[in-house]
């Protein structure tokens, strides 16, 4: 009898992208709530709060509150907002901003049992349609990754919006959407040799890969697009990528060795860089553990410095070194998504893919 297992895919119930979409969110959100709580980070708000009020209230359901406060998606945060949303009787929760703002939001709906809208005004997650929330300390050190029940009721991205918005968050957006042609592929082999109850669905895998595919084929001339203020096929194809392409069947799970990097960086003090940025070069190095060919990694690398990724480690910050071991331990804790490599990884191992991924970079000149 075969292996009893699921494919499972969570998506958001709609997808809505193109230029002005926010000034329609009132019309696509109507019959979530009558009573939407607004939640966002004070620049977010400054650029787009205006037009989701007045899109809202003429849609017959005016805004009962907001928080423009975010800075960073903690408990303490989460559980502040869910606080005065409640207050206010709201009925849904609309995420403004980026990835902080939009996974405080998921989070506090979630916790309320509330429909969510995610509004993102800028690149650099796919966070705005993804069935979690990644919680973070007050300075930046990742906790955990919170599993929603489900995904968001709408994601909404007005492409004039985030797609002229400063060019490192589109930049940003690359390097977090780069790693699922990788992690996507480990995940599902990963699941399937368990015998795991939640396999991946051969779509999902199609999608990142494609979504891989499009980042190599469109990212740089996307990057020119954005900086010259033109809305070209390569820009918008690039956005739907970032934003729809790369979370696709991430939903539940599907990370691996890339974010597990990503996460095990995150207690050195001096990395400086953001997260697409430190994930792209996780990438290289699940690359690196994988044993990928060289032209591959020749490509993906030289894909990343022709937009402005970083490759290696001095580019993440002023690193000590000597905490790299650490680093290294962080990324293979058991709670963290390095299990979902298709064989056993050790720190020991993560360590010198951390150096050869270095002194691969280095080598290219």
């Amino acid at each position: 009898m075969p292996q009893r297992g699921f494919r499972n895919v969570i998506l958001p119930s709609r997808y809505v992208q193109g230029a002005g979409a926010i000034d329609d969110i009132g019309v696509f959100a109507k019959g979530m709530g009558s009573k939407p709580f607004v939640v966002a980070g004070k620049t977010s708000f400054a650029t787009v709060g205006a037009r989701v009020e007045a899109s809202l209230k003429s849609a017959g359901s005016p805004m009962v509150g907001y928080v423009d406060s975010v800075k960073e998606c903690t408990y303490a945060k989460i559980d502040a907002v869910i606080a005065e949303s409640a207050d206010v009787g709201a009925d849904v929760i609309i995420g403004c901003g980026g990835g902080k703002a939009v996974d405080t939001a998921k989070a506090v709906a979630d916790k309320q049992g509330l429909p969510v809208v995610t509004v993102p005004t800028q690149c650099a997650t796919n966070a705005d349609q993804m069935a979690d929330a990644v919680i973070f300390t007050e300075d930046h050190a990742f906790v955990e990754d919170y599993y929603l029940t489900r995904a968001p009721a709408l994601v909404l991205v007005d492409t004039e919006v985030v797609g002229f918005a400063p060019i490192e968050y589109i930049v940003q957006g690359m390097g977090d959407a780069l790693s699922c042609g990788f992690e996507k592929p480990a995940y599902a082999k990963t699941m399937l040799a368990k015998g795991s109850n939640t396999l991946a669905a051969t779509a999902a895998i199609e999608v990142n890969l494609r979504c891989f595919a499009t980042l190599m084929a469109h990212g740089v001339q996307a990057k020119k697009d954005s900086e010259a203020g033109i809305m070209s096929e390569s820009l918008e194809a690039i956005i739907e990528a970032i934003k729809l392409m790369s979370g696709f069947g991430f939903g539940g799970g599907g990370c691996a060795a890339a974010h597990a990097v990503h996460n095990g960086l995150t207690i050195v003090p001096g990395v400086n860089k953001k997260h697409g940025e430190v994930v792209a070069f996780g990438t290289i190095v699940q690359m690196m553990l994988e044993g990928r060919p060289a032209e591959e990694l020749e490509r993906v690398v030289g894909w990343c410095r022709d937009i402005g990724l970083p490759t290696r480690l001095d580019q993440l910050g002023e690193i000590d070194i000597s905490l790299l071991p650490a680093v290294a331990e962080k990324a293979c804790d058991p709670k963290d998504t390095m299990s979902n490599m298709p064989f056993a990884v050790t720190p020991d191992m993560v360590l010198e893919a951390m150096r050869r991924a270095d002194d691969f970079s280095a080598g290219l000149g």
